[in-house]
């Protein structure tokens, strides 16, 4: 019975691969061809193109600004003393000259009638010098009178004693030993006039000394009142009546601070791609959080010249009029600040520059060929970018920019559509 059932299902199987074998021979024969490629894949690609425009800068940028005082001085006492009245106080408007403080120093008196006196001294004993000087003088002179005589008397003798037996020969050499004690004595009388000269002369320069010296103390009298050294506000206060101020700048808190708010100073940080346009004498808007909504202005007064090395920004001053006070030291507008370059600059939509970690470019067209252009972008205005580089006004450049469009590639300029 297995035999049976074995046979059966060879037969069964035989029959099945001779079915499947004539359907096989009797099917079509199919050759293994790919599809032809289509033709618009191999079009030219179509770009569009935007012209490269020449154009002045000009816009207005949004800097951070820091109002000053027009002047800001600090004022100490110049000598030590104590404070005997002060007749203003923080927020006090004052005119130049005012008096603010007024200082005392009990010693002061005591060292002027000290100076004085010394003084007085000197000038006693440059008086007695000039005493001593014209007695000298005087017996000087009556040495010299008794010289010219006795020279007269030596004269005679010896024109006498040319004759024998007139006049003897001793008393000649007497009278001329005479005559040479006296030109000696004259001239120790010079010598001695010339010694006290010189006393007489450092007696009175060390007086005038003296002299200079009280009169110092006595104008230190004029350190004790302090004023406005300008007309402006007090916005520092830290004596009071009573209190001990000396010298302390630099160590210690100012008696008084005294501001001109009625003329500010506006500092501006001007970015160093911008220093270019900076233009003395501009007038410039700004606001201030203060004032929401208000608008105020500056010109343009000071410019740095120099740049920080921090920031790559260079300081501009304004001048700002402030006569009613609104404004005050501390504040910081925002200012709008104009952008100008000396000459006309190349600007090109945004998308057209093409930027990789390599370089930025543009794709100028020319003759239906790409073309990659090397540039460097600047400040934008509107919906343009400033580009600087090989470019000219009016190139035509591919409105986007991208490395999927390789250089040399042959493409097919599309103009954009007009605006309305």
């Amino acid at each position: 019975m297995k035999h049976r059932q074995f046979m059966l299902g060879l037969s069964l199987t035989a029959a099945a691969l001779a079915t499947a074998c004539g359907a096989k021979s009797s099917a079509p024969q199919t050759p293994n061809v790919q599809p032809a490629p289509s033709n618009a894949a191999a079009q030219t690609p179509t770009v569009q193109t935007v012209a490269v425009v020449s154009q002045e800068l000009n816009r207005q940028l949004r800097l951070p600004g820091e109002l000053q005082p027009f002047q800001d001085v600090a004022l100490y006492a110049k000598v030590q003393g104590f404070v005997e009245a002060i007749n203003v106080d923080r927020g006090s408007a004052v005119k130049e000259g005012q008096l603010l403080v007024r200082m005392s120093v009990p010693e002061l008196a005591t060292q002027y009638g000290e100076a004085e006196a010394k003084v007085r001294a000197a000038g006693s004993q440059r008086v007695e010098a000039e005493a001593r000087v014209q007695g000298i003088r005087a017996q000087r002179l009556e040495a010299e009178a008794k010289l010219a005589a006795d020279d007269t008397t030596y004269q005679r003798l010896k024109a006498a004693s040319a004759t024998p037996g007139v006049v003897a020969g001793n008393d000649v050499d007497m009278a001329r030993h005479t005559v040479e004690a006296d030109r000696a004595r004259i001239q120790l009388w010079n010598e001695n006039e010339k010694a006290a000269q010189a006393q007489m002369k450092a007696l009175a320069e060390g007086e005038q000394a003296l002299r200079e010296a009280a009169r110092s103390v006595q104008n230190i009298e004029a350190y004790l009142r302090i004023t406005a050294p300008f007309d402006g506000v007090i916005t520092e206060r830290n004596v009071h009546k009573g209190s001990l101020a000396g010298p302390g700048a630099g160590s210690a808190p100012p008696m008084l601070r005294i501001q001109q708010v009625s003329r500010l100073r506006l500092i501006v940080p001007v970015p160093e791609i911008e220093t270019a346009g900076i233009a003395p004498g501009a007038k410039v808007n700004f606001t201030v959080p203060a004032f929401p909504g208000q608008a105020f202005s500056g010109v343009v007064a000071r410019i740095g010249r120099s740049l920080d090395a921090k920031t790559r920004t260079m300081p501009v001053e304004l001048d700002v009029a402030n006569p009613g006070g609104r404004l005050a030291p501390g504040m910081f507008p925002e200012v709008n600040w104009p952008t100008r370059r000396p000459h006309p600059s190349l600007f090109v939509p945004p998308s057209a520059v093409a930027v990789t970690t390599e370089r930025a470019f543009v794709i100028r067209i020319r003759d239906g060929v790409t073309e990659w252009v090397d540039v460097k972008r600047g400040a934008t205005m509107g919906d343009l970018i400033e580009v600087f580089g090989n470019l000219d006004a009016g190139d035509q450049v591919a409105l986007r920019g991208t490395d999927e469009l390789r250089a040399g590639t042959r493409v097919v300029v599309k103009q954009p559509a007009p605006k309305n």
